[in-house]
């Protein structure tokens, strides 16, 4: 089992930068990567971002390619979201997941609860 837990969320200006972090317990390194995905009202959940724990390797959806990096801690079971430049399209909950290096939802098996991420116009 793995436990997720999202903090960092909130409300920001457009053009601005919010960082989104997960912490990961239980048994962490069962899963192969982490990902991030977002929902916004009236919309299917989408991929963000995916990072494997071992080789650090990424893959960012082209939607916030250049804007948003995710990162990891792996001393601190931490996966960080760094969302810059941020736009009024951005704003969803935020989820983090664990799974498998995938861009899909059924590459995870655990979910966090999710953070609100709102940005003003």
């Amino acid at each position: 089992q793995v436990q997720l837990v999202e903090s960092g969320g909130g409300l920001v200006q457009a053009g601005g930068s919010l960082r989104l972090s997960c912490v990961a317990s239980g048994r962490p390194f069962s899963s192969a990567a982490m990902g991030w995905f977002r929902q916004a009202p009236g919309k299917p959940r989408e991929f963000v971002a995916t990072i494997s724990w071992s080789s650090g390797s990424t893959e960012h959806a082209t939607s916030v390619k250049g804007r948003f990096t995710i990162s990891r801690d792996y001393a601190k079971n931490t996966v960080y979201l760094q969302m810059n430049s941020l736009k009024p399209e951005d704003t969803a909950v935020y989820y983090c997941a664990a799974g498998y290096y995938a861009i899909a939802e059924r590459g995870y098996d655990y979910w966090g609860q999710g953070t609100q991420v709102t940005v003003s116009s």
